[in-house]
């Protein structure tokens, strides 16, 4: 490590001087020892087995003063089968670690070893446990006041908690199981302080997709409701306000985020498993949060991401060659401080780019600030310092062409990816963080130095705690000072620090097989070629270019990095639902014609079933035999309100009989083809004047049938009632029944 150089050296303090003399009498006894006993004695500084699981769950004061009372919480658990007697727990204070490398190392280490670690402290600050059974565990609380602790100058201290017993086959006492952690001590401010930067990420995964309701507000339509999981109280994104408001932090921001829990508190709708929206329940979560957060950021330094956080690897190494995907990156910086600054009413930097756990290479490097950002927040285990320096540089490096590498340092900044759930994990993490502050600002440099801290960017709610827990740590300010992270960008950078970029061959793997394939770039091309032919048919285009163009950055968002089968599934959904919009203008499917003459019109139906009107559509029909008929004008413009249906009519002329095939196709006002081509078949026939006299003739012949047979029942009736007229009066009784009975028949069969 570069902090090979610290000046951490000085005498030991008198406890420890005692316990080094007792260490010289049993080597200088050794030899003698070794001649009684047959066999070879094992070394000293072999680690013994630990039977004895040591936890610690607090430990307050973390970095104390002069006057403190050092109180530090844990449990035991007894892993091993026998019952441990006449236990105690003890605390064991080391000496002061060298550089940042000797707190690693000893982080890493497990066991007790003899010899290497220290003797316990005054055994009347000791915990004594009678019997502690197998698989039992129990708490306990050390408690020693700090000037016990003989700390002798500032530095980091490691500190041991162990148990010792004894058991039935091991009847002499020894450790059974020890647990380190480090102090920090520094109980004066000191003489330089260094400027320490901690982001504080709002970010959280793609939520909102394309789909809009067809109101006014366009009601957005989410993926499913789990965001108000992360806003509610004890969520991930309210812990991330509720603990952040009162730290010295930074706050990084994806407008997306903001944009996505704006939209809730005006009303959205959420995909059900049947595939219908239904209205969203977590209004007033949304708008508690969002007015929690207003508050928080008031006089804090903003920095907006680019809308939905663009994953700039992916975009450098698949991206970059797929025409017109680096362009979205523009508009992406451009509606971040929009977002930010309406909704929050701060201002926001847009000057910094945050690559994937700060990794770069020089594609990724000229991508992150192809949109304008002169500063890359990137990471000290990707700008590797070579060691010449004997200590670690400020954070801002610049690596050409106007760009600064803002370098977050490695250590402090992963600190807390693991699980933080367990109370024993997140303490040694605060601990060891607070001992890398100060370690950072012993090394010996008289030059002022600014320090980054840039954590992952989602990270869980016992992840927070732990990070809260640590910049509190720092509040004192008797090591660090807090800076904003434009001032880290800004301040003088160190001459000998490394600024040469890692080639694209030193970029994590892992971290490539995360990333978006060419084939997603691919498919989000199609879809904005889909929307650029779309939109210009449209009289209100912002009602699709909008939410399609905010689309279109989550879909190259970095959440999408772990799950692509989920990102796989958003891109296909985007497009389906872009295609189905299109499919809603149309050509009307249309059946056969017969056309009986030279010329006649035919209809063809352009059917508009948005809700806003479409224009600069031009519509055109094609004959496939213009021999035999042909279009007098084969193309017209077309203008259709919302929701309703426009007919065109085509006069057709036709020079043969037989059938021939028409095509209807619409077009853009550029030519483009536009929807599907409709195809149907008018059937021609020529009618010639002998034809039109062999018709006319056969009209004349049923016109004077007709007159014949009026006339014929004409003269039936006025006989029927001369006949009538004639009949003798005796008679007409029951003949005028006949009569009438017959002139009934005789009607009906007429008729």
């Amino acid at each position: 490590m570069a902090e090979a150089a610290d000046n951490q050296g000085a005498s030991p303090a008198p406890a420890r001087r005692r316990w080094l003399r007792r260490a010289i009498v049993l080597l200088a006894g050794t030899p003698v020892l070794a001649a009684l006993i047959y066999s070879p004695a094992p070394r000293a500084e072999a680690a013994q087995a630990s039977s004895v699981d040591v936890q610690l769950t607090s430990m307050a004061p973390s970095a104390p003063v002069k006057g403190d009372t050092l109180t530090i919480r844990g449990t035991v658990l007894n892993t091993g089968a026998e019952t441990i007697n006449d236990a105690h727990v003890g605390l064991r204070v080391g000496p002061a670690l060298a550089d940042r490398s000797s707190i690693d190392e000893a982080a890493e280490r497990t066991g007790f070893r003899a010899g290497a670690d220290p003797g316990e402290i005054d055994p009347a600050f000791a915990v004594k446990i009678a019997s502690l059974p197998s698989k039992v565990s129990q708490e306990f609380t050390l408690t020693v006041p700090v000037n016990k602790l003989e700390l002798d100058k500032d530095g980091v201290y490691q500190l041991g908690v162990s148990l010792s017993g004894v058991t039935e086959s091991r009847p002499s006492e020894q450790v059974m199981g020890i647990k380190r952690t480090f102090l920090p001590w520094q109980p004066e401010a000191a003489g330089k302080r260094s400027q320490l930067t901690y982001v504080w990420p709002l970010v959280s995964t793609t939520r909102v997709t394309a789909e809009t309701g067809s109101d006014e507000n366009q009601t957005p339509v989410f993926l499913d409701d789990s965001l108000a999981d992360e806003l509610k109280p004890g969520g991930r994104l309210e812990q991330m306000v509720t603990l952040g408001k009162d730290l010295p932090i930074t706050w990084v921001i994806d407008p997306d985020l903001l944009y996505t829990v704006d939209a809730m508190t005006k009303g959205y709708r959420v995909r059900n498993p049947g595939g219908k929206p239904v209205q969203g329940k977590s209004k007033a979560v949304a708008e508690q949060w969002l007015n929690s957060l207003e508050a928080a950021v008031q006089g804090k330094k903003v920095v907006a991401l680019p809308f939905a956080d663009p994953d700039l690897a992916s975009l450098a190494h698949h991206g970059k060659d797929v025409s017109g995907t680096l362009g979205q990156l523009r508009p992406a910086t451009d509606k971040a401080k929009q977002a930010v600054e309406t909704v929050l009413h701060v201002p926001a930097s847009t000057d910094f780019s945050w690559p994937v756990d700060g990794a770069i290479d020089p594609s990724i490097v000229n991508v992150a600030t192809s949109a304008g950002a002169h500063n890359v927040l990137t990471r000290s285990d990707s700008l590797v310092e070579s060691g010449a320096l004997g200590y670690t540089p400020s954070a801002a490096r610049p690596i050409g062409a106007g760009t600064t590498a803002v370098v977050a340092d490695a250590d402090l900044s992963t600190a807390f990816e693991g699980d933080m759930l367990n109370a024993g994990t997140s303490t040694l993490a605060v601990q060891r963080f607070l001992a890398h502050s100060l370690a950072l600002n012993l090394q010996q440099t008289d030059e002022p130095r600014s320090f980054v801290v840039a954590p992952q960017r989602t990270p869980s709610v016992s992840q927070v705690q732990s990070m809260a827990e640590a910049v509190r740590g720092l509040q004192a300010g008797r090591w660090t000072q807090p800076a904003d992270l434009e001032a880290a960008a800004t301040a003088k950078p160190d001459p000998g620090a490394t600024t040469q970029v890692p080639g694209a061959g030193q970029y994590p793997e892992a971290l490539r097989k995360q990333e978006l394939p060419v084939s997603a770039f691919e498919k989000i091309r199609t879809t904005q070629n889909a929307l650029d032919r779309f939109k210009v048919i449209l009289a209100a285009p912002d009602r699709v270019e909008i939410p399609f163009g905010n689309t279109t950055n989550r879909e190259m968002s970095t959440s999408w990095r772990g799950r692509p089968e989920e990102s796989r599934l958003y891109r296909d959904q985007v497009q389906d639902y872009l295609v189905g919009l299109t499919e809603k203008v149309k050509v009307v499917p249309k059946s056969d014609a017969t056309l009986s003459g030279h010329s006649a019109t035919i209809p063809v139906s352009v059917q508009n079933s948005l809700v806003q009107d479409v224009h600069d559509l031009v519509l055109r029909v094609k004959s496939t035999n213009k021999t035999r008929l042909m279009f007098s004008q084969d193309e017209q413009q077309v203008t259709v309100q919302g929701d309703h249906t426009q007919t065109v009519k085509f006069t057709a002329n036709a020079t043969a009989s037989g059938p021939v095939e028409v095509t209807a196709q619409l077009f853009t006002k550029d030519g483009v083809p536009y929807g599907k081509e409709r195809r149907f078949t008018v059937e021609a026939t020529e009618i010639t004047p002998t034809v039109m006299l062999v018709i006319a003739g056969g009209v004349l012949l049923l016109v004077l049938s007709g007159i014949k047979m009026y006339a014929s029942r004409k003269r039936v009736a006025a006989r029927a009632a001369a006949e009538e007229s004639t009949q003798p009066s005796d008679e007409s009784s029951d003949t005028g029944v006949q009569s009438t009975e017959g002139s009934g028949t005789s009607e009906t069969v007429d008729r």
